[in-house]
């Protein structure tokens, strides 16, 4: 006979706030209002965390943010710190980039699957004594002057105040009635982790192969493995680890093992900003606020900086209520961090722009303007703080 399934915790009946979505940029909202003394719920869709390696770069900014929840250094001992990166084509160095010059206690990138910070997040907000609650689907939530009733199949809760951290498709913005604008890009890509392999001593480098038939992108990542991400001509519905690997030795001449392939995944790429992130006593951040190229790895970036400048306002609101300054001071909220939105998307723009198949004498234009920034000192350390996010803290 099989053991009985254990009961679901039940929904509370009255929270402080209701975050919606435990993905990387909800569970570190609620650390910092949990460890504000807000009485706050986490509820997700997913009945179980995610698995795959997914977004894997947190930039410095990020790391400086993570670091208030006290999680950073956790992070940062599980990942690896890339310190240098270098664009490449035919096998010739274009330009190198150092990241030492960055400004703040993190001079590099960070490279961490996505489950592995997830994991880390979550046990930080347990230790605040909260715990997700899985297999809630909010279906419908609506405002009334003290506060926001959230409605799903497991039952209802009212909270003082919502933040959607929902992701990209988000039933929160929905539900607000805010409009999001899409834009969808030409550029597709596939992308897939292997163990590594001995890149001429670059094995702790990022790596941009900027080659005539597009991009090829390599990343380090813990545990002898290596995220490469190149760009293709069509969206791959159905991609795999030995075409992956022949595009990349084709491109780069690098050669990699399908065998040991752990994840695979094609995507196409669009950019869409709320019109506005903000709506009474309900908040969005994360992906539910602005999807952006991924490109660049800014999405998780953005939305824990996001919640950086959120969390704060929320606290006070559920102390003081929503008054007339603390309206104020979510507008700003969302109309400072909707033109940093803006700001990543041109910067992804020009990310991908950068990796487009090119004709000969343009790419030579191209590459021969980045051996001149890469050699200038002070340019070099302003595309060091552009790539790294540092202009978006």
């Amino acid at each position: 006979m099989a053991e009985p399934r254990p009961a679901e915790p039940r929904l509370p009946a009255r929270v402080d706030v209701a975050v919606v979505g435990a993905g990387p940029v909800g569970l570190y909202t609620a650390i910092l209002l949990a460890e504000a003394g807000v009485r706050v719920v986490v509820l997700e869709q997913r009945r179980e965390p995610g698995t795959q390696s997914r977004a894997i770069g947190i930039h410095p900014p990020a790391l400086a943010a993570l670091d208030r929840a006290g999680v950073a250094g956790d992070l940062v001992r599980r990942g690896v710190a890339i310190r240098h990166g270098e664009a490449r084509r035919r096998g010739r160095l274009i330009a190198p980039l150092a990241f030492e010059a960055v400004p703040g206690a993190f001079p590099f990138v960070l490279a961490l699957p996505q489950r592995e910070t997830e994991r880390v997040l979550a046990d930080r907000l347990a230790a605040a004594g909260v715990v997700p609650l899985r297999g809630v689907q909010v279906h419908q939530l609506w405002q009334e002057p003290g506060g926001v009733h959230v409605r799903s199949a497991r039952g209802e809760v009212e909270a003082r105040f919502v933040i959607g951290a929902d992701g990209a498709r988000s039933t929160v913005r929905a539900a607000a009635g805010i409009g999001a604008r899409v834009r969808e890009y030409p550029d597709t890509y596939v992308m897939g982790d292997f163990p590594d392999h001995d890149l001429s001593g670059a094995e702790r480098r990022a790596v941009l192969y900027l080659e005539r038939q597009g991009v090829v992108e390599s990343f380090p990542l813990p545990g002898g493995v290596r995220r490469w991400v190149v760009r293709t001509p069509r969206l791959e519905g159905e991609p795999t680890a030995v075409a992956l690997a022949r595009m990349v030795e084709h491109r780069t001449g690098v050669g990699i093992d399908p065998a040991g392939n752990t994840m695979l995944s094609s995507f196409a790429v669009r950019r869409r900003i709320a019109d506005r992130l903000v709506s009474g006593r309900i908040a969005l951040v994360g992906d539910a606020a602005h999807e952006v190229s991924p490109i660049g790895g800014q999405g998780m970036n953005l939305g824990w900086l996001d919640a950086a400048r959120l969390a704060p306002l929320v606290s006070a609101v559920v102390g003081e209520g929503l008054g007339h300054d603390a309206t104020r001071r979510l507008e700003r909220y969302g109309a400072e961090r909707r033109r940093a939105a803006q700001r990543a998307a041109r910067q992804a723009h020009v990310n991908m722009m950068l990796g487009r198949p090119l004709p000969a004498p343009a790419a030579a234009v191209r590459d021969a303007a980045l051996t001149r920034l890469a050699a200038h000192g002070r340019w070099h350390d302003a595309v060091a703080r552009v790539f790294t996010m540092s202009e978006l803290a």
